[in-house]
């Protein structure tokens, strides 16, 4: 039965209070519902404080856990570690993006987070946060801590992707009746008014929800895209002229097991075999293959050799600790296999500091601090207005690199990004506040109010920057003159 939001909402509530998960069926700690084979002398994580601290996805709350590329390097697999940074070395393809690519706004997809509320707290409240004034968020958005549902705001964020260039969005997407679920057709009503497509980022929502990919998959085509005549739903044209749908998956190639820092052995939950992957890629090109001769299906792992058989096209990198300079050899690593590969346009970095005091041993052993601050690894000493200043400009500096080498890597000449007219850039993100990645307009930090202030909000000068860079790149890969005869940014 479909749920209403506010039925959702008061049900997830009374679930987080008791630490349990919500209705709809989930995985939990008594058994295993992961894919795939528990292996010999792992233990299953017995408490949701152990799924935390090993990295693992906490459904009821949203909580993803780490990233393919994560769950790699916890594991201490070669997969986990980004390659060493090169440069770009082989030679462009002649013809210009935009002249290969009609539709390159569309080719540059902002993840988009369609999970917060205000009646009740939803997201903002992380953390034991008490909003309106203290957030979960580094910096104070520009709109105050918002609902993801007031037609409003989803029309304030669709100007301002215009305004930036960009055609596209990436749903954040946590199941069928999830609370992101049911937000899709009216956030799809006003992306549509707006021309911005819509694409899904597959969430790990359950621990077996590997088994339901085909199924999924095939929802949101026959739900959000064939019922709506495809009125909103990005398809992109491949270098044959056909069109095809894309989505990208969190948490998809994952080891078995993982290692804590005291040496003892944990299944992963959500584990899924290539196999079994492989079977669910396969369902579900043959379910839709008299409506697409091909979908395009992204993991985000580093792991050719797996991501390949299961029958993923290609790798679609989300995490901004992969740093440019490592790109290209990722990019020549998926070349080598004939795989697809996607690098994110981001400003970096910068999680909402957290306030509780070190959890003691025996509730996370391996703490190992928060996390960094990117770029550079260092949080600036954020008390003083000149290190706002140069942590601005570090955001902006990263967003620059990360363009120009993603839009690079993707026009060479040699690579199968190229031979199968394959461009995609996503931008991570537009409004994951939680992880300072947001290129939504954050409040300036001269406009914080002196409550605001009190909650050390990293808020940067000026609060539109991160728009601004974005909307000249892509003036300037448009055309060599764009920047000089487009129409100035109502930024």
């Amino acid at each position: 039965m479909a749920q209403t939001r506010r039925a959702f909402l008061t049900g997830l509530a009374g679930a987080a209070a008791a630490s349990t998960f919500p209705a709809w069926p989930v995985a939990t700690s008594a058994a295993p519902a992961a894919i795939g084979r528990v292996p010999r002398g792992a233990r299953w994580p017995a408490s949701a404080s152990e799924r935390a601290w090993l990295g693992l996805p906490d459904p009821a709350r949203h909580r993803r856990g780490l990233s393919s590329i994560g769950a790699a390097r916890a594991a201490r697999s070669p997969e986990g570690r980004a390659s060493a940074a090169t440069q770009v070395t082989a030679p462009a393809d002649p013809h210009p993006l935009a002249a290969r690519f009609p539709d390159l706004r569309r080719r540059f997809v902002f993840e988009y987070y369609p999970w917060y509320d205000s009646d009740p707290w939803y997201h903002w409240n992380e953390a034991g946060r008490t909003p309106p004034l203290d957030v979960s968020a580094s910096s104070m958005p520009r709109l105050g801590p918002y609902d993801s549902w007031d037609p409003r705001i989803i029309e304030q964020h669709a100007r301002w992707m215009v305004e930036a260039g960009i055609g596209a969005i990436n749903l954040s997407w946590w199941g069928r009746g999830d609370y992101t679920d049911l937000a899709v057709p009216r956030v799809m009503d006003v992306m549509r008014d707006h021309d911005i497509k819509v694409t899904f980022h597959l969430e790990p929502y359950r621990d077996d929800r590997a088994g339901r990919y085909a199924e999924d998959l095939v929802f949101l085509l026959r739900e959000y895209g064939e019922k709506r005549r495809w009125d909103t739903f990005l398809l992109l044209e491949d270098g044959d002229g056909r069109v095809a749908p894309v989505f990208k998956s969190f948490r998809t190639i994952l080891p078995s097991s993982v290692q804590d820092c005291l040496g003892r052995i944990f299944a992963v939950p959500d584990y899924t075999s290539d196999g079994d992957w492989r079977r669910q890629t396969d369902g579900v090109r043959e379910e839709m293959r008299r409506d697409f001769s091909r979908l395009y299906l992204l993991a985000d792992s580093l792991d050719v050799g797996r991501t390949g058989a299961s029958g993923f096209d290609g790798l679609a990198v989300y995490d901004n600790f992969v740093t440019p300079p490592q790109w290209t050899r990722i990019a020549q690593d998926a070349t080598d296999v004939g795989l697809l590969y996607s690098f994110n346009v981001n400003p970096g970095f910068d999680r909402y500091p957290d306030r509780e005091p070190p959890p003691p041993p025996d509730v996370d052993p391996c703490y190992g601090g928060p996390l960094g601050f990117e770029p550079g690894g260092q949080h600036p000493d954020w008390a003083a207005m000149d290190a706002r200043q140069a942590a601005q400009e570090l955001a902006l500096g990263r967003i620059r690199e990360s363009f120009d080498t993603t839009t690079a890597l993707q026009h060479q000449a040699g690579t199968t990004n190229q031979a199968r007219g394959f461009f995609l850039a996503y931008v991570n993100s537009f409004n994951e506040w939680h992880e300072g990645s947001q290129f939504e307009p954050a409040r300036d930090y001269a406009d914080l109010t002196p409550e605001e202030r009190r909650y050390g909000y990293h808020n940067p000068p000026d609060g539109m920057a991160r728009l601004r860079q974005l909307r000249a790149l892509m003036d300037g890969l448009t055309t060599r003159q764009a920047a000089a005869r487009a129409v100035p940014p109502r930024l």
